[in-house]
């Protein structure tokens, strides 16, 4: 491996967040979402109880919120299921 394969390759890596983002950035951007959502629902409910908001527009803030945590149970067994699936391996 030459020098300018070496310099080329770190020019891709750091042009590479403005194409793709990073595993890192994805989790990071989802669990901003799911954040963002649930303090939706939660603002929606409290507006609610103050009838700032109406019926509709809290049904649909607490279906979303529920939606999300739902997904996010999901993804969280997903991950129990591979980790104890590595701890069956054989070593």
């Amino acid at each position: 491996m030459d020098v300018s394969t070496t310099l080329a390759q770190r020019a891709y890596g750091a042009a590479r967040p403005a194409t793709k983002p990073t595993e890192e950035q994805a989790l990071g951007h989802a669990v901003q979402t799911f954040s963002d959502l649930v303090s939706v629902g939660e603002r929606v409910a409290i507006d609610s109880m103050a009838g700032r908001a109406d019926a509709h527009s809290l049904v649909e803030a607490l279906t979303q919120s529920e939606l999300a945590v739902q997904t996010a149970v999901s993804v969280r067994d997903k991950v129990v299921e591979a980790y104890q699936e590595i701890l069956r391996m054989p070593v």
